[in-house]
């Protein structure tokens, strides 16, 4: 089982570099990262929404999921959708990159 603070991390280091932040060194909660997330995508979708288009492509998430996500007749803002595919994309990506992180060698062991 991996730690959840390890792989909350790890996520917010993926959406940092995904959408090009710098990292402010703060520990995030979970609620305060998707609260950022969600308040950057509404401001990606007014000036630059080809860039995130392009960017849920590069992050591999579900052209069919984002469609839905976009479609105008839902009860929840379509930042907020969007921001729960992103989120839910980089903690499988952050989770996967912690179960298969290779071990750190010891210089004495390197070749």
């Amino acid at each position: 089982m991996l730690d959840a603070h390890t792989q909350l991390q790890t996520t917010a280091a993926l959406i940092c570099r995904d959408f090009e932040w710098e990292g402010t060194g703060e520990q995030l909660s979970e609620e305060e990262l998707f609260n950022l997330l969600s308040d950057h995508i509404a401001w990606l979708i007014e000036n630059r929404l080809e860039w995130l288009l392009s960017l849920m492509y590069r992050m591999d998430i579900d052209e069919a999921q984002v469609n839905a996500a976009l479609h105008p007749f839902s009860s929840e803002p379509v930042n907020i959708r969007l921001a729960h595919l992103v989120l839910t994309r980089q903690q499988q990506r952050a989770q996967t990159k912690l179960q298969y992180q290779q071990p750190v060698m010891d210089d004495d062991l390197a070749w």
